[in-house]
């Protein structure tokens, strides 16, 4: 079993991935971070040197259910699903100007999550990552329903057909271990776009 290391191991990290190991990692449930209903963590495992990076909570079903009955409160209750398009597509971009401002971050915890040169996490992951999130922005402002001319020969009769698109609840979403930041981009800013809430569970 690999032994709890201290971050002074990862002396060539910058300050902010330094900071960021240091704690234990929690779910983010609700709005907030919160430890798992059971306490337990499990160490998260630099591949490319097998070192233990940091804690993570051990999400169970337990916590499966409240993130399930989090995200559905905040789909049927909060102005979420019924914000208007605008209001979706601002908050993605801001999202996307978020993980373009912490690039260098983003790609050295990409590195350490799953063995991968930095390098190709700032060249690849984090651009494909911001610009998958702003093709999704733009799309909100896009979802739109059709009409039909409906032939139904009824004598004095006339029909009007028509698609609404809307909202369909909370998505459950699975990421795998190769590409986390890309998939998790490409999860979650759609499903945000058309107004739904998301239960995201990445690769351990």
């Amino acid at each position: 079993m690999n032994a709890a290391v201290t971050v002074d191991e990862f002396a060539d990290l910058s300050p902010s991935v330094k900071h960021f190991i240091s704690r234990t990692q929690k779910l983010y449930i609700d709005g907030r971070w919160v430890e798992s209903a059971s306490g337990k963590t499990f160490d998260s495992i630099d591949p490319a040197s097998e070192r233990v990076i940091c804690k993570v909570a051990e999400g169970d079903r337990e916590d499966v259910d409240r993130a399930v009955r989090a995200a559905h409160k905040a789909f049927y209750d909060s102005e979420w699903s019924r914000s208007i398009p605008t209001a979706r597509e601002s908050l993605l971009l801001k999202w996307a100007d978020l993980v373009e401002a912490n690039a260098d971050m983003l790609a050295e915890l990409e590195s350490l999550d799953n063995g991968k040169l930095v390098m190709y996490a700032k060249m690849i992951d984090v651009p494909a990552s911001v610009q998958l999130i702003r093709y999704y922005a733009g799309w909100a402002t896009k979802i739109e329903g059709t009409t039909a001319n409906v032939s139904i020969p009824i004598p004095n009769t006339e029909f009007h057909a028509f698609t609404l698109r809307q909202p369909i609840g909370v998505v459950g979403q699975i990421i795998p271990w190769n590409f986390p930041l890309v998939m998790a981009a490409l999860k979650l800013a759609p499903a945000l776009a058309c107004g739904c809430t998301s239960v995201l569970k990445p690769a351990e």
